[in-house]
């Protein structure tokens, strides 16, 4: 016993301790740690086990070595963005490549040169401590005994996962009533959060659903587990562990890397044959940009009372649109929209067999970047990416993915600037804005905080009590203003190039925002405030020179009746980029424009100029039946 005691030993506990406790690191910030009592259970019974296989820390003290180098980086994620390591933050380790990391880094990288070197002096002290002292084997028969307790323990969780658990009694139901209702209003914030288990869950359970010939048969014939001997085990708690947890959060991410690659190949060997009609040296460059949970009628650009764009009503070149409308309120639904041919009625659908424009345009001679402020994978992302990838430079930028930490939309406009110093003479570059998402007050900052009372400063406010429906609707105007400034140092960027250059922006959906006596909020409701969204178009005076015909038919159809279907063609079109199956009557800057029916996701697929609107909430009901989803 005096040996655990000596210096070494104490170093070699304190260091897996400190490991160990990475998950509870917020509670120095003075934040809580949700199930804490069930994350440390985890951890010690996860310990026990890990110790009792491998009997001498020697051997799973080599297994750690790359906890040990993401000590670093979960520190300072937690530090500056309030979270751990999760898939997103993988994905962009993974896929940084070693000159984009030195030009992040610049005069830093000898500090992480340093770091490197600390860590890994580290690591060997505690091996050479493993490997001296050895009472820290485990030779002790109770080894064989938690072994097999362990044994019985998988063998019970595993047959509760294909067998099933007896369900809870009538009495117990009946007391989980009312935990259900608060899970329904948690349910917005499935996307708000950066789960650290983004899809893989969601991959899971869909192929579970299928089950095996034998799987069915063993249902029917044996029992189900009692619920007395169920494991308590929690995936997502399991995979905040430490270092336990990482192993889960990189199999989640191959997972997602392994979706990704499936939705890519169903495009994989796809061409538009796109060319340009025009001079291909002559210097272009054409910026998108896809906004996030912007409402249209919180535009003052569209008649709101708010002066919520003092400046982007100051530009002549600017036509916003009157009615756009998006056929889903997800953005990885509607993205896909928005940057390809896919059609509304097939947004539910994984995957499309066609690229994006981004492919139109680099066939056509432009260099193309994606910049993004959101998440590059999870759940509501990887859809996304599978497009972004399309891009010769791909770049997420926000560590803090959704939450209170995430970077502002100003971030963009740096590698924005840098994207258009590039000596390419004809380029698209795609902003994927976080806009005004939730939590608004967060979207912006302090300066723009300029209608209260607002919940800027409040870090995780109560957005289901009606009590905060004022400060609630303020800083969403608030980050309504801040999105005006971005897109007008966007504008005024590109006005001081010598190129042609234009800009067109578009929000992915909307929001409801407990208008009148609607009880709603966020979006996923169905409502005229998620689909009805801001869209416009920015030219520069020498792209009206160079393309007037184009700027004549874009002020004719201001208030055509359009929808995100209309983006990719339009966004052709205004590069003057052909094709041989183009479908010119989907672009708004084309006189051979025409209406089309414009689908949304609510009931079916509802036909959105054949609708009535439902109470103050605005409910999109079809005056018909609408048509059946498939999925």
């Amino acid at each position: 016993m005096p040996t655990l005691f000596r210096p070494a030993s104490l170093y070699f506990l304190a260091s897996y301790l400190l490991i160990s406790s990475l998950p509870f690191f917020p509670l120095l910030q003075g934040q809580s740690v949700e199930k804490p009592l069930h994350l440390l259970a985890m951890e010690l019974v996860t310990w026990l086990g890990f110790w009792a296989l491998l009997q001498r820390p020697r051997w799973f003290h080599y297994l750690l070595l790359p906890a040990f180098f993401a000590v670093p980086i979960e520190i300072y994620l937690r530090l500056y963005f309030g979270q751990g390591i999760s898939t997103h933050h993988l994905g962009i380790m993974v896929e940084t490549s070693p000159k984009e990391a030195m030009e992040f880094l610049g005069n830093k990288v000898w500090l992480l040169l340093l770091l490197v070197i600390l860590v890994s002096a580290w690591w060997w002290s505690l091996l050479r401590i493993a490997k001296t002292y050895s009472h820290w084997h485990w030779a002790h028969r109770s080894r064989w005994l938690v072994l097999l307790v362990f044994a019985l323990g998988l063998g019970c969780w595993h047959y509760g996962e294909q067998i099933g658990i007896a369900p809870a009694s009538a009495s117990a139901t009946s007391g989980s009533a009312a935990s259900a209702s608060t899970a329904e209003e948690d349910e917005e914030e499935e996307e708000t959060s950066t789960s650290t288990s983004s899809s893989a869950s969601t991959n899971a359970s869909a192929s579970a659903d299928t089950l095996t010939s034998w799987q069915v048969s063993l249902k029917k014939h044996l029992p189900a587990l009692p619920r007395w001997a169920r494991i308590p085990y929690d995936e997502e708690t399991y995979m905040r562990t430490w270092p336990f947890g990482l192993v889960l959060r990189g199999n989640d991410f191959w997972i997602e890397r392994d979706y990704l690659a499936k939705l890519s190949e169903k495009s994989r060997a796809f061409r538009f044959q796109a060319h340009l009609d025009g001079n291909p040296a002559t210097p272009q460059t054409i910026i998108m940009v896809i906004g996030e949970s912007s409402r249209f009628d919180r535009w003052s650009l569209n008649g709101y009372e708010r002066d919520t764009n003092p400046l982007l009503k100051k530009e002549s070149n600017l036509v916003s649109f009157s009615d756009v409308v998006t056929a889903v309120s997800a953005t990885r639904l509607s993205v896909p929209i928005i940057v390809s041919r896919k059609p509304a009625a097939q947004s539910l659908k994984a995957g499309f067999s066609e690229k994006s424009f981004l492919t139109a345009f680099k066939e056509a001679g432009f260099k193309t970047y994606w910049l993004s402020n959101q998440m590059s994978f999870g759940q509501f992302d990887t859809p996304t990416s599978v497009f972004a990838k399309e891009a010769d430079v791909t770049q997420f930028l926000n560590l803090g993915g959704f939450t209170n930490n995430s970077n502002l939309d100003q971030v963009l406009l740096e590698p924005m600037a840098n994207a258009m110093r590039d000596a390419a003479p004809k380029k698209l570059i795609v902003l994927h804005t976080l806009g005004n998402h939730w939590n608004y007050s967060h979207r912006h900052p302090q300066s723009f905080d300029q209608w209260k009372p607002s919940l800027y400063g409040i870090v995780n406010p109560a957005y289901t009590d009606l009590k905060n429906k004022q400060a609630l609707n303020n800083s969403y105007d608030n980050s309504i203003l801040y999105t005006d400034w971005m897109l007008s140092e966007v504008i005024q960027k590109l006005k001081t190039s010598s190129q042609i250059t234009s800009l067109f922006y578009i929000s992915d959906h909307g929001q409801t925002l407990y208008d009148g006596t609607c009880n709603l909020a966020f979006h996923g409701h169905n409502t005229q405030y998620e689909f009805h969204v801001p869209a416009f178009m920015w030219y520069s005076d020498a792209y009206q020179e160079q393309f007037p015909d184009k700027i004549v038919q874009l002020r004719l159809h201001q208030k055509a009746k359009l929808s995100t279907e209309n983006v990719f063609h339009s966004l052709l079109d205004m590069a003057n980029i052909r094709y041989p199956d183009e479908k010119l009557e989907w672009s708004i800057l084309s006189k051979q424009l025409k209406a089309h029916t414009r689908y949304v996701d609510s009931y079916g697929w509802t036909n959105y100029d054949n609708a009535t609107l439902k109470g103050d909430c605005r409910e999109i009901m079809d005056k018909k039946t609408p048509l059946v989803q498939e999925k």
